[in-house]
């Protein structure tokens, strides 16, 4: 009952949300059509004007029947201006609502008056005054078309936004069903370890006879314990994923309020002034030409006129656009703030810096700061060149009009006015114009920026605020946990594992497909590696694959690449994300042939000039269609990274135009024999394309199997790395081996004496050669991998896993042995103990030794039957691979369970491998 609950719960919620996201698209279109019925308005105003100075003119002879009747018929027509819109019909009973409206009912009241008029008026009227109306609704309908167009562009922006907040809160809670998951699995596995140890316990309560039974009781608990643990990383794994998916979440959620607020408090009032630009003035300076006419001819009419001044001086853009919002105000409220809406009982509702992203925010917490700074100031200077363009505009607006004011002023009589209009002039007039258009293009272009910085600003200060919110919160928790407990948990967690192999094709420069072939990598280590790493520390880094790296440290960083090593798990740092960004673009810049075909090139540069983008997506995608399987996945898993990096362009100033201008020329190389410069546009908009739409470009994972690219990555756990480490003696037994090693290298000084325990062919002139049992002389630890040393005097590095130390038993387990190698006598992996002195013997008790031989040979006989070698020999034991001399095979951690004497002979049993920890107490 209670799941059935929760259910209808999340339903309720969803519903809720998207009945709140239709609202706000109603609201967006309602917008829309009230602004455009506004010009509509403004420009049958004008045409209505434009047509009364025309008839005024024809009817001025008739005088006062003339004036009486035109009068009437404009007072009686009451469905051109306003149309049927019932907010339209109030502005027509009360015209004091708007001011023009105000202007044109004292117009026709003052017309009533007027009763004769001479033809000279009436020239006027017909002449310059009509024409100047015609180009006013011209301006305004071309001005209204542009703030129409603009604010569609918001609207866009902001539904986008607002449809990011959706899927951030899918992601959300998918890692957090993830979460719940590896807890009740993490649950089972210590309810059912606790039932192995109740079980184990009764047992050897009762046991009394067999040696064997005790080891293999051990073994299966800690089996369970090995399980138990990869459980439990596996659910601090998707506890993370969850904080951070939920952190982007919460963001996402103040961003998106921000934006909403923002553009119903600020942008839709100024797109409103966008549509008023020079309406007003225009409109004022025309009536006031008109009066100035009037005036001249009839001086009894004076009461009249003035009544008609006060009209004019009333024109109230703030009052007008007050007015209007007040009209309209169910269309232009801004709606409700969008609430956190957490999952299946998911009660933390705010964001979390806990100390494994600690490294994370605080830096993003300042790139923000420092991004709100410079936003701030950029947004200040386009905004003071938003007013000095407006100033402008109405200037050249005024200017039209205020040469033809100055005619009816300076003018003695009324006739004198026919020779007012000339040919230079005009002229003069049509420059005006082409200037009038061009400060109007400019202003909106301004206007569009100014809009569009203070949408990012009030982002970036909403996510900022957030932020400091939580680091202030995490301060103060985080007195109460220990950084040393936290810096232990984050290495052992954070572990790489050893280098696995040497790739059989060439990583940088040589061909991917083969690559993937030959490495069994579905996507390259290379491009994996530095993709996490910039997932985890370089979404918000500010010019992402824009800054170039430090060339030495690229070059580093690539080389143990081809190595087949994984520079990133672990010595680099977010200083390095340049060099990273450098590394990843120099892999896809290097492939030959590159990883988009060159006989593919003319096509896909076609399908980049199709103006629709269904069809040019539609396009592209056949034309990817033709390239291998294992080439899709690479180019799905880069493009669906590249789309989720330029979701933070906000922070990182890097948006898909400006990722496709970084990697156009690294993915598409333009062919010989064509000209660059004239393709580069086109090969850039076609990767951005792919950017934006990866998909709907690429195949979904049900078509085509493979990695898929997650936005929340977790750092990368050695107790994660599979189910694998469970089963084999050689994974359980790194740990312990890496801290006797790290324990013995502190007793060493100077230069010191190892023995080869299998043979090594060095891959550059750097890397020593050698065979199985030769001597090195080792000087100092260059790497967790490698030593310096030398070789019959020939000195070089020498890898650290091919070699023993003389300080102890030390592991053998060489990053690449395959079957029939010298690595053991039966192929397959061990570790291998050497005694490189024969002064040092290990005393072991003969019961201990022998019920470690049992084991031994138990644990290898089903090691071999489990990789298809057969039964091992258990009755002949053989000497250990490590040396000639006879060598100790085991695993006893740090050996502090013996003590050595300098005469005692060693147990005929050390040379034997063991596979199990076996409590060994000095003798």
């Amino acid at each position: 009952m209670a799941a059935h609950g929760k259910l209808r719960r999340e339903r309720g919620l969803q519903a809720e949300y998207e009945t709140q996201v239709k609202e706000m698209r109603w609201q967006l279109s309602e917008q829309l059509r009230c602004l455009e019925l506004q010009g509509e308005l403004r420009r049958e105003l004008l045409q209505e004007l434009a047509e009364f100075m025309r008839r005024r003119a024809e009817v001025e002879l008739e005088y006062s029947r003339g004036l009486d009747k035109l009068a009437e018929r404009f007072s009686s027509r009451g469905g051109r201006l306003g149309g049927g819109s019932r907010e339209h019909q109030s502005f027509r009973k009360e015209p004091s609502l708007l001011s023009p409206l105000h202007c044109w009912a004292v117009l026709l009241q003052q017309t009533r008056q007027q009763s004769r008029e001479s033809a000279a008026l009436s020239e006027v009227l017909a002449g310059p005054l009509a024409q100047r109306l015609s180009h006013i609704a011209e301006d305004v309908g071309r001005i209204v078309k542009k703030s129409k167009d603009l604010e569609q562009q918001l609207q866009e922006e902001l539904l986008e936004v607002v449809s990011e907040l959706q899927t951030a809160k899918k992601t959300y809670q998918v890692y957090h069903m993830e979460s719940v998951n590896a807890e009740a699995k993490l649950r089972e596995a210590e309810r059912q370890e606790g039932k192995r140890a109740g079980r184990n316990a009764a047992t050897a309560a009762t046991t009394t006879t067999g040696t064997e039974a005790g080891p293999l009781r051990k073994g299966s608990l800690k089996k369970g314990g090995r399980l138990v643990e990869k459980r439990q990383a596996k659910f601090l794994e998707h506890k993370l994923k969850c904080t951070k998916a939920r952190n982007e979440y919460l963001l996402s959620l103040a961003s998106v309020n921000a934006a909403v607020s923002n553009y119903y408090l600020h942008d839709v009032l100024d797109l409103m002034d966008c549509c008023d630009t020079g309406f007003h003035l225009a409109l004022g300076q025309v009536l006031r030409s008109y009066m100035v006419a009037e005036s001249r001819t009839q001086a009894s009419q004076m009461q009249g006129l003035g009544s008609l001044e006060e009209a004019v001086e009333a024109l109230d853009p703030p009052g007008d656009k007050a007015k209007v919002l007040e009209v309209h105000a169910v269309a232009f409220c801004p709606p409700l703030r969008f609430d956190y809406q957490p999952h299946e009982g998911d009660e933390v509702a705010e964001i979390q810096v806990e100390m494994e992203l600690r490294d994370e925010i605080l830096p993003r917490a300042q790139n923000i700061q420092s991004r709100l700074d410079r936003q701030t100031i950029e947004t200040e200077e386009v905004n003071k060149t938003l007013k000095a363009t407006l100033q402008a505009l109405l200037e050249v607006v005024a200017s039209e009009d205020g040469d033809m004011l100055d005619s009816f002023q300076t003018s003695p009589s009324t006739e004198s006015l026919k020779s007012t209009s000339s040919d230079p002039g005009a002229r003069q007039a049509s420059r005006r114009r082409v200037q009038q258009q061009e400060t109007e293009t400019f202003y909106v272009t301004k206007l569009q920026e100014y809009l569009s910085g203070r949408s990012i600003l009030a982002k970036l200060q909403a996510k900022h605020e957030k932020l400091q919110e939580a680091i202030q919160q995490g301060d103060k928790e985080e007195r109460e946990v220990s950084w040393t407990q936290y810096t232990q948990r984050k290495f052992q967690k954070s572990r790489p594992p050893r280098p696995s192999s040497q790739y059989n094709q060439k990583l940088f420069g040589g061909d991917m497909e083969k690559f993937i072939q030959s490495s069994g990598q579905p996507v390259p280590l290379v491009v994996e590696s530095c993709v996490r790493f910039i997932n985890l520390h370089g979404l918000q880094h500010e010019g992402i694959f824009r800054v170039s790296g430090a060339q030495p440290r690229v070059s580093e960083i690539r080389d143990a690449f081809e190595r087949g090593e994984d520079p990133l798990v672990e010595g680099c740092t977010a200083r390095d994300l340049d060099s990273v960004a450098g590394v990843l673009k120099l892999y896809f810049r290097s492939l030959q042939p590159p990883i988009f075909p060159p006989d593919l090139f003319g096509e896909l540069l076609a399908s980049a000039e199709l103006e629709a983008v269904a069809e040019r997506v539609e396009h592209v995608s056949g034309l990817l269609a033709q390239l291998p399987g294992s080439v899709l996945v690479v180019l799905r898993y880069l493009f669906t990274f590249l789309n989720h990096l330029a979701q933070y362009s906000d922070e990182n100033m890097m948006d898909p135009y400006n990722l496709a201008v970084c990697f156009g020329p690294t993915l598409l190389p333009v062919p010989a024999g064509q000209d660059p410069v004239a393709l580069q546009g086109r090969v850039n908009q076609l990767v951005q394309t792919l950017i934006l739409q990866p998909a709907r470009v690429f195949p979904p994972l049900s078509l085509l199997p493979g990695p898929v690219y997650e936005k929340c990555m977790a750092p990368p756990s050695a107790s994660c790395l599979g189910d694998a480490q469970l089963e084999g003696p050689a994974g359980e037994n790194e740990p312990e081996l890496e801290a006797g090693t790290l324990a013995l290298e502190d007793d060493l000084e100077g230069v010191v004496e190892a023995v080869a325990c299998f043979a090594y062919t060095g891959r550059t002139a750097q890397e020593l050669s050698f065979q199985r049992g030769d001597v090195l002389r080792l000087h100092e630890r260059a790497s967790r991998d490698w030593w310096r040393g030398e070789r019959a005097g020939a000195r070089g590095l020498i890898p650290h896993k091919y070699i023993t130390l003389p300080a102890g038993p030390e592991p053998c387990t060489p990053p690449e042995a395959p079957l029939g190698t010298p690595g053991g006598p039966s192929g397959h992996r061990r570790h291998c103990l050497v005694l490189t002195s024969p002064e040092r013997h290990v005393e072991v008790d003969k019961a201990v030794a022998q019920t470690m031989d049992s084991v031994f040979k138990e644990l290898l006989g089903k090691t071999a039957v489990r990789q298809g070698l057969g039964p091992v020999a258990t009755n002949s034991p053989s000497p250990g691979p490590c040396s000639p001399k006879p060598a100790a095979c085991s695993r006893f951690g740090k050996n502090k369970g013996f003590s050595r004497g300098p005469a005692a002979p060693a147990s005929p049993s050390a040379s034997h491998p063991q596979g199990l920890d076996s409590p060994l107490k000095p003798h």
